[in-house]
């Protein structure tokens, strides 16, 4: 018994750091304890594994069109337009086309997330992997949100805006369908009754409400199934990852 205890401090004494110590007489299974790589690659798998079931779902038939937690509408700003032109013929239907466009293009522009943030899941660090292996039920995605945010949004946003402009909606782009929309609106508020009725133009950058919408969603799905890797045995679907979250 002094021997076994006797190898688990020289153990700890190697590890060399207070965080993966204090981590590793609570993670363990019977036999061995968790070195810090295996702990690194366990909280990078997690990730990835997040990383790669949200981009799937997300960037499938309607993923974000039919999923009401992160169906992307229309900006604040285009509330008053949407109401009244839903009144006039034809109206509601060329709201409904632009909502569909946009979430369709999230939806395209989402195929290109996962190369981008498993890239950013490479460079944690072991000081990283230790605060996010005892923080909370969305410590890794807060991580990757902290760190790698405007990144993100700086990549994403070409690729969004490559999908506006993609025929996704019979013969329209979602920048053609919200120009359109926002085009006839802005007449109408533009001219003299519509500066009686004290209507505004609209002149939302759709580009940028959308990446910043879609880049939400996207971190909102990784969050989900990082709190289930955490809470739920069975969505550990691997080894490492079952060792790594056992004991937290």
């Amino acid at each position: 018994m002094k021997t076994k205890f006797t190898l688990i401090g020289l153990f700890f004494l190697l590890l060399g750091c207070a965080e993966m110590q204090q981590i590793a007489k609570t993670i363990y299974d019977d036999q061995q304890p968790l070195s810090q790589n295996e702990i690194v690659a366990g909280l990078k798998q997690a990730l990835v594994v997040g990383t790669d079931s949200s981009v799937s779902e997300l960037s499938g038939l309607n993923g974000y069109l039919k999923d009401e937690a992160v169906k992307i509408l229309l900006p604040p700003e285009a509330d008053i337009i949407t109401k009244n032109l839903s009144k006039l013929p034809g109206g509601q239907d060329l709201v409904d086309k632009v909502i569909t466009s946009i979430n369709h293009a999230a939806s395209d522009a989402a195929k290109d997330a996962a190369p981008i943030l498993v890239n950013s899941i490479k460079t944690m660090s072991i000081q990283d992997a230790a605060g996010i292996l005892t923080g909370g039920d969305y410590a890794a995605t807060d991580y990757l949100r902290r760190t790698n945010y405007e990144a993100l949004l700086a990549l994403y946003q070409p690729k969004i805006e490559g999908s506006l402009n993609k025929k996704v909606v019979g013969n329209y782009t979602a920048q053609q369908s919200w120009d359109e929309m926002t085009g006839k609106w802005n007449q109408v508020a533009g001219s003299f009754v519509g500066q009686l009725a004290d209507l505004e133009t609209v002149e939302t950058d759709l580009s940028a409400y959308l990446t910043k919408r879609a880049l939400d969603g996207l971190f909102l799905k990784i969050g989900e199934t990082e709190k289930n890797i955490r809470q739920d045995p069975a969505a550990r679907v691997t080894d490492l990852l079952k060792r790594v979250f056992a004991r937290q």
